[in-house]
């Protein structure tokens, strides 16, 4: 089951909300837990049995720990961390390490058939990021329902954001729900859907046709085309769950984390991150790159090259996730090393500003190339013929023939809709639409509730006339 799906919306969260709103305050958590898990069940009783038994292991990791005195409450801690990091990795790479070694050493090392569970790279962090903290502060939570919620509260449990505990322990001890959070709610959650619905999967369907043409029938024009559409395609998705999760949680009086803020308006890779997956940079920051020693020694360098093969491993079971990781550790390393450097010449402001944005996004859309395509090889050939380097035949396919007057439109709505105009606009023209737009005045308020329902209207009628898309993020 997934927000985007006609089960989803019409049964699933009208009955939850009803049903949270209708029972007495004291009762509510214990009800969105059950919810949480028969949300969570649907993907298949297997990922539901292995989500509660981390969530029981995790909760009794925690109350050890804070009860533990002395040097021992750190060697439980490590035995709780290689715990979490184990499954994680058991169930991600497994296969992925015997076949490497079956190819290598001409082995038959039988691969097992491990079925990945649901959401288990988001959950098994917030274990993580749990535990640490009661370490860190000593604050555990007793209440194994309020804990198991926090694990498995059905709008970020699949995809994120990565909440910490202490974002949501107030709600959990006290909800509150405000008509003003509601109506938040209301608004972020039918944005992310038609980000969704209308744009990320309407890009996706001619993204994968392109992806499917063998690098040899390709020509540059066409392999650009499929590299940028993938990139729109990923953020829109992922940012179009982000923001039905935040909708989502608004509902019933939590307040995530945000998770993007516009990343395709970045002039370097550094900034990029600031911006993309947000949750998950702070979660590295936090719980590794920090620990490692951070800037404050002379392994700056390597600790960030850590973090990063950490972020590739973290996203997929492939050899391409572990370079798409080091793609942008080398590009972090770069710009920290050129960090306050000057050249001899001077170059003007909106030259350079478009240089650094034009490298960023060229980087990027690289290495999202090493996302879509798992295996290494055609990853790189997809690349060369980017370039335009190797055979090919470039009278297969025209560029005209994917770029119709439809996906021009919606290409053209996707690029429009990255950027913050309110941000990049002059400050006069930035201050009269902020002023035209002011929601607290009648009009626009009724402007923007009219829009709202156009786009939950648009929304609806993609998903019921496309097939079944399910969010790129829930493999990982």
């Amino acid at each position: 089951m997934v927000f985007s799906s006609v089960i989803f919306l019409c049964i699933f969260l009208p009955a939850t909300l009803l049903g949270y709103y209708i029972l007495p305050k004291k009762a509510r958590n214990f009800f969105l837990l059950v919810a949480s898990l028969i949300f969570y069940a649907c993907g298949g009783p297997k990922h539901l049995i292995y989500l509660l038994s981390s969530i029981i292991i995790n909760y009794f990791f925690g109350i050890v720990i804070a009860k533990t005195p002395g040097n021992t409450k750190k060697t439980v801690l490590a035995v709780a961390v290689i715990a979490n990091a184990g499954s994680l990795l058991y169930f991600k790479y497994t296969g992925m390490l015997i076949e490497t070694a079956n190819g290598l050493f001409n082995s038959t090392i039988p691969v097992p058939e491990i079925i990945l569970p649901l959401g288990i790279s988001f959950y098994t962090f917030q274990c993580m990021s749990y535990i640490i903290d009661v370490y860190r502060t000593g604050s555990v939570e007793t209440n194994p329902v309020k804990y198991a919620l926090f694990i498995s509260m059905f709008p970020q449990l699949l995809q994120g954001p990565i909440i910490r505990y202490s974002d949501v322990k107030e709600t959990l001890d006290a909800p509150k729900i405000t008509a003003d959070d509601f109506a938040k709610g209301i608004e972020r959650f039918i944005t992310g859907l038609a980000k969704k619905a209308v744009i990320a999967n309407t890009l996706g369907e001619v993204c994968d046709q392109i992806f499917e043409i063998s690098t040899q029938n390709i020509s540059p024009q066409i392999a650009w085309l499929g590299a940028i559409l993938y990139t729109l395609q990923l953020y829109f998705d992922f940012s179009g769950y982000s923001d039905m999760a935040i909708g989502i949680g608004k509902f019933f009086g939590f307040n995530f984390s945000e998770n993007f803020n516009y990343p395709y308006i970045s002039k370097s890779i550094t900034e990029f991150w600031r911006r993309w997956h947000i949750t998950l940079s702070a979660w590295f920051r936090d719980y590794l790159y920090i620990p490692l020693g951070g800037n404050r020694t002379g392994n700056v360098y390597i600790n960030l090259l850590i973090v990063f093969l950490a972020t590739g491993i973290w996203h997929g079971a492939a050899w391409s996730y572990l370079v798409w990781g080091l793609w942008h550790g080398l590009f972090m390393l770069i710009e920290r090393a050129l960090r306050g450097k000057t050249i001899p010449f001077r170059i003007p402001a909106a030259f350079a500003s478009a240089f650094r944005w034009g490298y960023t996004m060229i980087a990027v859309t690289l290495g999202w190339v090493l996302f879509k395509i798992e295996d290494l090889p055609e990853a790189f050939s997809y690349i060369k013929a980017m370039f335009g380097i190797g055979p090919h035949d470039y009278n297969a396919f025209s560029l005209g023939f994917f770029l119709d007057s439809r996906l021009a439109f919606f290409l053209v709505i996707a690029l429009l809709c990255c950027v913050p105009w309110g941000e990049v606009l002059p400050g006069k023209l930035s201050s009269r639409i902020a002023l035209i737009c002011d929601s607290n005045k009648p009009f626009p308020r009724t402007a923007r509730h009219i829009c709202l329902m156009a786009l939950l209207v648009i929304s609806f009628v993609f998903i019921v006339n496309s097939t079944y898309s399910p969010f790129i993020y829930f493999r990982f």
